[in-house]
């Protein structure tokens, strides 16, 4: 039995780039041959998109391959309303599990809950365990064994969401826990008794805090959860220091690392570091210029640039004393030129 295991979505309107993003896992559910495609909490932003975009998910949800299971999320839990249809291959994940030969799937929707209602509602999932066969588990909320920040789950403020601990599995007859709810990045855990519990993180950059190559998990049953690398559109940091001793150009610098991105990365850009001007024929407004224009389709924000001109230390009164004290020194000009270099590079870090 083989397994897509994703979440996170935020559906928001008709073929944008998240709906494109969810076709193209439709088709590598299909392309990879998967019996069971486990969408574990937020497929919408919430209720309102859920409604607008109920009739497009039928047609996309209907006379598949495999079967989709939708568990209610923090964002999008008044959307599952009793009656209402989101494809002939849709199973919603509420109380009661659902059988596929020997796998039972057990959905924990989200709640507004917390605390022993949360410890009381696990300890209630030993009635619904198989004995026999696999149980796995579909969960959004969040880990709290994990160093986590309150960033790493979207946009969700300070409020906690249905918190839980590994420990309070343990004792539980699950193999898998399927999660959704933490963005970031795919993170698998296992427990003592052999169970893992799987983040994949969002298959698209939800917010710019999700940065790398998005994943999905692929896998199958009896088999440790697997990392599947998609090609949907994402963030990635790029960090370019620059260094007036190595006689770099900062424009032939930038290209260079683009070049190394693919072209669904979206860049957060920082440039910082000292350069010189004079050698490159650029003052400091027509290197920023120069860096918008290059990134301007490929940017996912406002760069940070905060590269400075090298001539503003050389032309600074407390260097231009020290080169006068080091010229009476009566040191060789590779001395010199080494010691004002030291000089240099410590006004650089302190003017950082």
């Amino acid at each position: 039995m083989k397994i897509l295991h994703t979440g996170d979505i935020h559906l928001r309107e008709y073929e944008d780039k998240r709906w494109k993003a969810l076709k193209s896992l439709i088709k590598i559910g299909k392309k990879e041959r998967v019996d069971i495609f486990i969408i574990a909490g937020d497929l919408f932003d919430k209720g309102v998109s859920a409604e607008h975009l109920r009739g497009k998910i039928r047609g996309l949800f209907s006379n598949l391959v495999f079967k989709i299971y939708l568990l209610p999320g923090n964002h999008d839990k008044d959307a599952y309303k009793h009656g209402l249809n989101f494809g002939n291959d849709v199973k919603i994940l509420r109380q009661e599990p659902c059988d596929i030969e020997t796998i039972r799937i057990i959905g924990l929707p989200f709640e507004e809950i917390g605390g022993e209602d949360i410890l009381e509602k696990i300890n209630s999932l030993k009635t619904k365990l198989r004995k026999d066969g696999k149980n796995i588990l579909i969960f959004h909320g969040e880990l709290l064994d994990t160093f986590y920040s309150r960033t790493d789950f979207g946009e969700e403020g300070d409020k906690r969401y249905m918190p839980v601990r590994l420990k309070y599995f343990e004792d539980l007859n699950i193999d898998y826990i399927l999660g959704g709810h933490f963005h970031t990045n795919f993170d698998v855990r296992e427990l003592k008794n052999g169970c893992y519990f799987v983040y994949p993180g969002s298959p698209i950059s939800i917010t710019k805090r999700e940065t790398g190559r998005r994943m999905i998990n692929i896998f199958e049953v009896d088999h440790p959860p697997s990392e599947y690398h998609l090609d949907t559109p994402y963030f990635e940091d790029v960090e370019i220091k620059l260094d007036p001793f190595k006689d770099e150009e900062p424009i032939k610098k930038l290209k260079e690392e683009l070049k190394t991105l693919p072209k669904n990365a979206k860049i957060l850009l920082k440039v910082k570091g000292y350069y010189n001007a004079r050698s490159v024929g650029l003052n400091e407004t027509m290197l920023i210029e120069k860096i918008r224009e290059i990134c301007i389709d490929r940017s996912g924000g406002e760069p940070e640039l905060e590269f400075r001109d090298i001539q503003t230390i050389l032309e600074d009164d407390l260097f231009k004393e020290f080169l006068k004290k080091l010229n009476g020194k009566g040191y060789d000009n590779t001395m010199q030129k080494e010691m004002r270099n030291i000089a240099i590079r410590a006004m650089m870090k302190e003017m950082s």
